[in-house]
């Protein structure tokens, strides 16, 4: 008995050691981008940014592009409402989800914004309050709105899930595959770098796709709402499926002994989209 733990002992130091000499080191990129005058500018904090002026310019182009009736202050208010929202679903949303207990006994840290933690489901509910608090100021068509957010939105995930990847955050399970990363706050162990499937797929990915539809097929322009129902879907279905890849929230676990909280959000995302795509092309009556 005492030799097969001994030896049981043994495999399990071994395997350790062999998974510490596998796997791509870390490139160790400082978190801190630059400082000015001792404050310092996060790559997280720039990537939000620089989504948001990508998307701006965007929408510009398009709106002159197609002649699309939206005015220079009806542009601006858009962005800052749905930039406002994005922030505060996006905290919300994390406290509510992923905060645990720590935010309901002290609540103020809600208000941190630069220590981290942002939802993408609380987020995206934000941006669509901030869509339609701008459409009903100006009277726009909300549906228009959401298609163009739906298009640009993911410039803003991209350079999210990347700069996750920076900060050494929300990587993936224990992998053995050949491109799998030594994160030092995973303990050196080689991972997923989950964060970069989800930068190429719900990121990359969705922002060529979404973007060749509208404008290469006529009727994902004309039946207003089609591409926010596709960026629903598509979200969904990456999310719930690289979630596989990605270690569970600390905090958190699995529920039901398989699933993240990350795919308990999609799912109902997921029902959603089909709702809203079965909407646009249901026969008319």
């Amino acid at each position: 008995m005492r030799q097969s733990k001994a030896l049981g002992k043994r495999q399990q130091i071994n395997k350790e050691q062999v998974y510490f000499m596998t796997g791509l080191e870390f490139p160790h990129i400082s978190p801190i981008m630059f400082s000015i005058g001792g404050l310092p500018v996060r790559w997280y904090s720039m990537a939000y940014l620089a989504g948001i002026v990508a998307a701006w310019l965007w929408l510009l182009r398009d709106v002159r592009k197609y002649r699309l009736n939206f005015n220079k202050a009806a542009v601006e208010d858009v962005v800052f409402y749905v930039t406002l929202g994005i922030i505060i679903g996006g905290r919300v949303g994390y406290a509510l989800f992923y905060g645990g207990e720590t935010f309901w006994k002290q609540p103020w840290h809600i208000l941190e914004i630069w220590q981290g933690g942002m939802s993408f489901h609380g987020g995206a509910v934000g941006a669509v309050a901030g869509l339609w608090y701008a459409a009903r100021k100006h009277q726009l068509d909300f549906w228009q709105l959401t298609d163009l957010a739906a298009l640009y939105a993911p410039i803003g995930i991209f350079l999210g899930r990347l700069a996750n990847f920076v900060n050494d955050e929300l990587w993936g399970r224990v992998s053995d595959v050949p491109w799998a990363v030594r994160f030092p706050s995973g303990g050196y162990l080689p991972r997923h770098p989950s964060q970069l499937y989800e930068a190429f797929c719900e990121g990359l990915l969705m922002l060529i796709v979404l973007n060749l539809l509208w404008r290469l097929v006529p009727v994902v322009r004309m039946r207003k709402g089609t591409v926010s129902a596709l960026f629903v879907i598509l979200y969904a279905c990456f999310r719930i499926t690289l979630e596989n890849f990605r270690q569970p929230d600390a905090q958190l676990g699995f529920y039901f002994g398989f699933a993240t909280m990350g795919q308990l959000l999609s799912l109902p995302l997921l029902l959603f989209g089909f709702y809203l795509l079965y909407r646009r092309f249901r026969p008319e009556k």
